[in-house]
């Protein structure tokens, strides 16, 4: 079902997250169809290899939409796991620290 554990990990947030209230599957349903619409209408292959990461960017946006977080938060994050990829030695596991 994952190819990546990131997309596992993309996954559980959703559902998490809409367990706890902050958005109804409903909503989640509307955003993830809306993402694929999008790619749909950008010209990308429908062959279901980008689908998690159109399941992330639609995550990202209702989050942001709901007041989760927002785009500076969101790059932020994004900007230390790409430094934190950078200085971890090949063939390690890539830790984020505590860092905000």
């Amino acid at each position: 079902m994952f190819a990546e554990p990131w997309q596992a990990q993309a996954f559980a947030l959703a559902v998490k997250l809409s367990e706890q209230g902050h958005f109804t599957w409903k909503e989640w349903s509307a955003a993830l169809a809306s993402e694929l619409q999008s790619a749909t209408d950008r010209g990308e292959p429908d062959d279901g290899s980008h689908y998690y990461e159109h399941w992330l960017a639609a995550l990202e946006r209702l989050a942001q939409a709901k007041g989760l977080t927002n785009g500076e938060a969101l790059a932020a994050r994004k900007e230390a796991w790409a430094e934190a990829y950078r200085r971890t030695p090949h063939g390690k596991p890539v830790e984020l620290g505590n860092e905000e």
